[in-house]
């Protein structure tokens, strides 16, 4: 996961073998350690295995597992349940996805989005894992798919549903505004990746939130989920984050998911815009150092908002 966004109960977490994570412990780290000790491939026991779990419910609704306990494999595996009978997938798209996990040694419930709102998975991002996309390659929506995946301690079972999917455009659109004298600049390369020039002097003590581009779409409202494109730097100019060149970025803003800056400085500004963030400590990360972020540092982001809803 990105630093800025708080680690959640997301399908990349689920796939890269956090078995026993659950809705309470969403704010956890994620670990690697049992994907890099689970075999690469699976094997002929292992698609055995997933086979024989009985899926049972209606497209929709949270499904229902009926398997001999403890059920284990040793590498990702996936078996499709039931095949949409909506669009295509293709590569790029947001897709909106339903899942639900349980503990395959005990059957113990380790989180659902059924109920609630779906979790947003773009289509082709390798940050999915090989078998996610692989799985998901030429599925349409309505697709449910099963998965095992081993863990740690143990391996987890869990089902997706593809319940709907969008195309969101890759960079902002709209019209210039002005720079405002006092901040970074920034340039566009053709593709829209942005490139930051500092100011210097001391960095502002107040959250900035300067519209670049002026977007058409609707105001962003507390709470909406956002995708977005960014770059990120400290406020010497010391770049440490970006989505260009990967996957475009999803978050819901509510405190918890996303820093608070971020919630700040985006609500009010509209669908399409190009935003910059001028963040100041105690709207980031304060007195924590996060990875190459030093502790109390103003950060700075250059956000395209390309969907919200």
């Amino acid at each position: 996961m990105r630093r800025l966004a708080a680690t959640t109960l997301a399908l990349a977490l689920l796939l890269a073998g956090c078995a026993g994570t659950s809705k309470s412990d969403a704010s956890a780290s994620p670990t690697q350690t049992s994907a890099a000790a689970a075999a690469s491939t699976a094997s002929p026991a292992d698609v055995a295995a997933l086979a024989a779990v009985k899926v049972d419910g209606d497209a929709g609704a949270q499904p229902k597992f009926t398997f001999t306990q403890p059920f284990a494999v040793t590498a990702i595996v996936s078996r499709l349940i039931a095949p949409g009978t909506g669009a295509k997938l293709a590569d790029g798209e947001i897709l909106a996805v339903h899942y639900y996990a349980v503990n395959g040694t005990d059957g113990k419930d380790l989180g659902t989005s059924y109920g609630a709102t779906t979790v947003p998975l773009t289509m082709g991002d390798k940050n999915n894992g090989t078998e996610m996309n692989a799985a998901l390659a030429g599925q349409k929506i309505g697709a449910r798919i099963l998965f095992g995946v081993p863990g740690a301690e143990s391996t987890e079972l869990m089902l997706i549903e593809i319940v709907g999917s969008k195309t969101v455009p890759d960079r902002a659109e709209g019209a210039a505004v002005a720079p405002v004298a006092g901040l970074p600049t920034v340039a566009l390369a053709a593709d829209g990746t942005p490139t930051l020039t500092p100011v210097t002097g001391a960095a502002p003590t107040a959250l900035v939130s300067q519209p670049l581009i002026k977007g058409t779409g609707a105001a962003v409202t507390d709470g909406q989920t956002v995708t977005v494109n960014y770059s990120g730097w400290l406020w010497d100019g010391t770049k440490f984050d970006s989505s260009w060149g990967g996957a475009k970025f999803t978050s819901a803003l509510k405190s918890g998911s996303i820093i608070d800056g971020w919630i700040k400085g985006l609500v009010g500004q509209t669908v399409g815009s190009q935003v910059l963030l001028v963040i100041p400590p105690d709207l980031a990360y304060g007195a924590t150092e996060q990875g190459t972020i030093p502790a109390n540092s103003t950060l700075v982001f250059v956000v395209d908002i390309l969907d919200a809803s």
